[in-house]
């Protein structure tokens, strides 16, 4: 038919704890909305009110008989229901209509997943409508995603700082030789922000300001004026509970971010004790990638650096690399069938 370009309905999902992105084969992301479902409760009884952008708004802001809830928790599915509605709902926003044929999907899943948890989300998957479920390894999406050359035999460390974990990985001849995913990330950081205000200031924020915080002026290190930026931030005040405005420098969100800042470089020297004497002098030599949306904390490649004395470099679309990855291993599935889990 004129006008109408075949697209296959295959598709990749990166199925992440604060964003899910979806890949259609040969036309790249066309999706990426916040991990989120909210339910109206009425007797007992839950019905799907929103999901993704629509019902992120709603998060800590809803009366009781409407719940907005994460599906996703540290890479892997705690709620199935959810996920599950989650899944459907961005299947059929992709499409647009109800007659497609039942798509092969990939999803990405952390390495340190267990078979429990990896078949949880497969089994979400498939009820959701696809024919076929396939897994890859988050870090082996995140290196493809970021244009490593994963496939020749040298090693390639990567670094993924997703919302819920952070995996490290290195890599050689198209698989992982080691990896450790450690269970924290965005998150992490975000929680602990609120709880550096709460013992600080006397002050409760929300997890949206936690993360606007993050994202306005979070730092891996402290200022070199021992300052920095600084923005005002709202919340309620823990003594005589009425709202209150403080003002919030980046020296203080370096030292609250300071804990899963030393997490992330922890994981990585590990790693690198880890890794074996050949591979290691190649990481010496190419450096370091950091990918996933932890990475776009301000100076946390120079932390890095300083702890490890590596090169460590950001991908060029940190917050999409897994999808990409996944998406690439879709496209290019004859030569990656072998990083592609398709039965447990």
């Amino acid at each position: 038919m004129a006008g109408i370009g075949f697209f296959s309905p295959d598709m990749a999902i990166d199925l992440g704890t604060a964003n899910t992105l979806v890949y259609v084969k040969g036309r790249g992301i066309i999706l990426n909305e916040p991990s989120v479902v909210a339910y109206h409760v009425k007797d007992g009884r839950k019905t799907v009110l929103a999901v993704g952008e629509d019902a992120k708004l709603m998060l800590g802001r809803t009366p009781g008989s409407i719940e907005a809830i994460r599906p996703m928790r540290e890479g892997v599915i705690a709620d199935f229901e959810g996920a599950e509605e989650m899944i459907k709902h961005f299947i059929r926003k992709v499409y647009r209509r109800t007659a497609w044929p039942r798509p092969k999907i990939i999803v990405c899943v952390p390495h340190g997943a267990t078979p429990v948890e990896k078949r949880a989300i497969r089994n979400s998957v498939m009820q959701a409508g696809a024919r076929k479920a396939g897994l890859i390894a988050e870090p082996i999406a995140a290196a493809i995603g970021a244009g490593m050359p994963i496939t020749e035999p040298t090693g390639n460390m990567v670094v993924d700082i997703g919302g819920g974990t952070t995996e490290v990985a290195v890599m050689s001849l198209g698989d992982i030789v080691y990896a450790r995913s450690v269970r924290v990330g965005g998150d992490r950081m975000d929680e602990a922000i609120i709880s550096y205000l709460r013992r600080q200031q006397n002050l409760l924020i929300g997890e949206s300001t936690a993360e606007r915080i993050k994202t306005s002026i979070g730092t891996a290190r402290m200022p070199d004026n021992g300052r920095g930026a600084t923005m005002q931030i709202r919340g309620r005040d823990l003594l005589n509970g009425v709202p209150k405005e403080v003002e919030l420098s980046q020296a203080q969100v370096a030292e609250a971010l300071s804990e899963p800042v030393q997490q992330i470089c922890e994981a990585v020297m590990t790693a690198l004790e880890a890794t074996p004497p050949d591979l290691a002098a190649d990481i010496v030599d190419r450096g370091v990638m950091l990918t996933g949306g932890g990475a776009l904390l301000g100076d946390l490649d120079l932390a890095l650096r300083e702890q490890t004395g590596l090169a460590i470099s950001v991908a060029d679309e940190s917050l999409n690399c897994v999808a990409l990855g996944t998406g690439k291993a879709l496209e290019y599935e004859k030569q990656l069938r072998h990083v592609i889990d398709y039965e447990s």
